[in-house]
């Protein structure tokens, strides 16, 4: 699981098996034993949450929308 940074707490990262389709450009967030998905484009959205409260995806969000081209290129640099 590649980690793109750290952030407030939370870990953002991508699953190095992105599926077969591989699936667009999206980011993974945790924080303990909780996690959610992000779309990235083409604005940054939940796409899935286990256990986030509406408050930290407000959150989330924001640090995934101003953090897109360093995701976009850690993703690029790993995937090719």
């Amino acid at each position: 699981m590649p980690e793109v940074f750290r952030e407030r707490g939370f870990r953002f990262f991508f699953y190095s098996n992105e599926g077969s389709p591989r699936e667009p450009v999206h980011m993974h967030v945790e924080k303990g034993n909780v996690e959610a998905k992000f779309w990235l484009f083409p604005v940054a959205r939940v796409a899935c949450n286990d256990g986030f409260d509406a408050r930290a995806l407000r959150e989330l969000t924001a640090i995934v929308e101003s953090n897109k081209g360093r995701i976009e290129g850690a993703w690029n640099e790993y995937f090719g």
